[in-house]
């Protein structure tokens, strides 16, 4: 039986460039995992093993890896950056108890770090801030810290001070044992001194050291009270209170450093092991119903209970299909069947393996607490549960975002549908967020993502991984339809043709709904003018016409349906009946209600030198952009904007151009908004013209 309490199952997220996997590739090397360090620039790190990742300099998928730092064991997801990926850091924090978040000492709180630092509060995932890059132009450690309080609405909990800046960093002083760690210009991570303050630091780490125990006894009463009398708490009381306050959120712990430069590491790898709960210490994961509403019970982390765990990550590699999960309670041994109860079916467990990124060490049992890779199980999807087959449960699922963007793909040659099919189902079941589809009129296979990056790698990994090369046609934004008056009208399904026929009548007010309320139906109807067990039809035959609006065939959003009266036939009333009285209805009313397009809004942060503002938001106004905020860096100027979708393809071009390279931007879709005529009228005639060449 292994001791829980030296578990750690930690991700490491941030901002594309802040340096995760750089830490991540540090703390590989510190806990003896691996030997050689692999630089990301190089395209050598261990975490980003896909030919993409190394191209590219970025983290497309989260890789996990296991190992040991003073008894304690980690199991350290490094996490994607780039906004087109956040599905991975999503389902990556919804398995994890504690989380480094990393920050650049120059770039400071940047948009995926806010994004990223959302979802951990959504997670509830207790967090260690580490300021990295500190040996960089520009760098400035407590700029940072204010940006976490100010951007993120953070409380840092600041534990070190840096030594020097930039060129001049050469180590932090820990402000707890008041003594300062100083590396040498080796750039090894173990060549370090561990010596008094300097001099000139003296007065600022009293009164950081102060802040600091301040913030650390509010979590315990007794010893503040002894504390406002005069009495210092003991180291080990200081400890408690810190961990107590960072399990709980009311602050987070604050380090920095130069992951490049292997300085601070160990500070950061001590932080993880005081500081960060254990799988015992966070609050166990609700179990729900199968609607997936809260039951009230829990999966209590404890390896001798029946067995739960999530599938939080699909993988396919050389050897085959990899489900990661991760254990909440009992044991999972080599051999044993289980339960997948989102299918109802049973699975027998075939090989199980620890990960070290693209490598793995076979296990015959796992237990509570732990990640593991499960290898070859058949029906598993991303967010399944596994259990004990005699005591089925269901944990909180986890929800993905809706793709916003989609290409038309086909095969280069014949032959390719069928490898493109087999390759495009395993890329599913690996990523929430990437779907397909088949256009029933045309054929095609229509690819969709989160962006453009995304669908590039998709397409990059068809070709490369599966082989299949692809015509890829131009990218279509994902409109939507509404309707924006309320309109009372009428309808009657009749038809007479030997035999029974069939009657509908139905009186209805379709008008508005609320946003995000997709489609909402009631009844008025009094005196049974229309029969309650029609009731159903009428709803189901009007919201099965909602994927098809009657502007240009995209789905319909927030409309109300109240069926107010109607009339029936005894003998050729049916259910059938008034559906189709329904579906009728839809098409007969929508346009009469002021139906209109609705495009996707995207939430545009973009980050420009100073010298080219101007043109940035020149060009963001020409793309239809509604400027929200400015805000002044030390190395740049960050533009926040709302911009439609459709203005947005090849934006990284053109910023690029404008800012001699030098731009930086990144978007999630936030809301849809009305399209004006000019935009309405270009759809509905490219979708017209798409339709005539069918």
């Amino acid at each position: 039986m292994t001791d829980l309490s030296k578990y750690r199952n930690i991700g490491i997220f941030a901002h594309v460039d802040a340096g995760k996997t750089t830490t991540t590739e540090r703390i590989l090397k510190l806990t003896g995992k691996i030997h050689k360090l692999g630089e990301v620039h190089d395209g050598e790190s261990t975490t980003d093993f896909m030919e993409q990742e190394a191209e590219r300099g970025i983290t497309i998928q989260s890789a996990a890896v296991s190992c040991f730092w003073n008894d304690h064991r980690f199991n350290v997801i490094d996490t994607p950056g780039h906004v087109d990926f956040t599905v991975e850091v999503y389902r990556s924090l919804k398995v994890l108890d504690g989380g480094v978040g990393v920050f650049c000492g120059s770039g400071g709180v940047e948009p995926q770090s806010e994004t990223n630092w959302r979802y951990a509060n959504e997670s509830e995932v207790a967090r260690i801030i580490f300021v990295n890059k500190l040996d960089r132009m520009g760098a400035d450690f407590l700029r940072v810290v204010k940006q976490t309080k100010d951007v993120l609405a953070a409380n840092p909990l600041v534990m070190v001070l840096p030594i020097g800046i930039e060129d001049e960093f050469k180590g932090v002083v820990d402000l707890l044992t008041r003594k300062a760690w100083v590396w040498d210009e080796t750039g090894q991570a173990e060549n370090y001194t561990i010596e008094d303050i300097p001099a000139d630091m003296v007065d600022m780490v009293e009164e950081y050291r102060e802040q600091l125990i301040e913030s650390a006894v509010e979590m315990d009463d007794d010893l503040m009270e002894a504390y406002m009398e005069g009495e210092e708490p003991s180291m080990e009381d200081i400890k408690r209170c810190i961990r107590e306050g960072t399990r709980t959120m009311h602050f987070f712990p604050t380090y920095c450093g130069s992951a490049f430069k292997n300085k601070g590491m160990q500070l950061l790898l001590d932080a993880v092991v005081d500081y960060l709960p254990s799988p015992t210490e966070v609050d166990p994961q609700p179990l729900t119903d199968e609607e997936g509403n809260e039951t009230g019970e829990h999966a209590i982390v404890d390896a001798d209970a029946p067995l739960k765990a999530l599938a939080f990550k699909i993988m396919d590699d050389r050897f085959g299909a990899l489900t990661f999960v991760r254990i909440y309670s009992g044991r999972i041994n080599k051999g044993d069947t289980i339960l997948n109860s989102a299918t109802g079916k049973t699975e027998r467990i075939g090989r199980m393996c620890e990960m070290q990124a693209d490598e793995r060490n076979e296990l015959e049992t796992a237990q509570a607490g732990d990640i593991i890779a499960i290898v070859g199980m058949k029906n598993v999807q991303t967010g399944h549960t596994l259990c004990d087959v005699k005591h089925p449960c269901t944990l909180e699922a986890m929800v993905f975002p809706e793709p916003v963007i989609s290409i038309a793909v086909a095969p280069k040659d014949k032959g390719g549908s069928e490898k493109m099919g087999i390759a495009i189902g395993k890329m599913i079941a690996e990523d929430p967020s990437f779907r397909v589809e088949t256009d029933e009129d045309s054929g095609e296979t229509i690819l969709k993502g989160m962006g453009e990056l995304h669908l590039d790698i998709k397409v990059d990994i068809l070709k490369r991984t599966y082989g299949v090369d692809l015509i890829v046609g131009e990218p279509q934004v994902a409109y939507r339809e509404t309707i924006t008056q309320e309109i009372a009208d009428s309808y009657t399904h009749k038809k007479q043709s030997g035999g029974s026929g069939q009657f509908g009548k139905i009186d209805y007010v379709i008008r508005p709904g609320e946003q995000n309320s997709g489609f909402t139906f009631s009844s008025s109807v009094v005196g049974g003018n229309v029969p309650k067990e029609f009731w159903p039809a009428v709803e189901k035959g009007f919201e099965s016409m909602m994927q098809t609006g009657t502007v240009a065939g995209f789905p319909v959003l927030d409309v109300e349906l109240e069926l107010t009266d109607g009339a029936f036939h005894a003998v050729d009333s049916s259910a059938i009946a008034f559906e189709i009285a329904a579906k009728g209805a839809f098409r007969q009313s929508m346009p009469k209600a002021g139906a209109q397009l609705l495009e996707p809004i995207m939430k545009v942060d973009v980050f420009s030198p100073e010298d080219n503002v101007g043109d940035v938001i020149g060009d963001l106004n020409r793309r239809r952009g509604m400027i929200k905020d400015q805000q002044a860096g030390v190395t740049g100027v960050r533009i926040k904007a709302d911009v439609p979708l459709s203005e947005m393809f090849g934006y990284i071009g053109s910023l690029r151009t404008m800012t001699s390279g030098r731009g930086q931007f990144s978007m999630e879709f936030s809301h849809y908004a009305p399209c004006p005529n000019s935009v309405s009228e270009k759809v509905i005639a490219e979708v017209k013209e798409r339709e005539a060449k069918k």
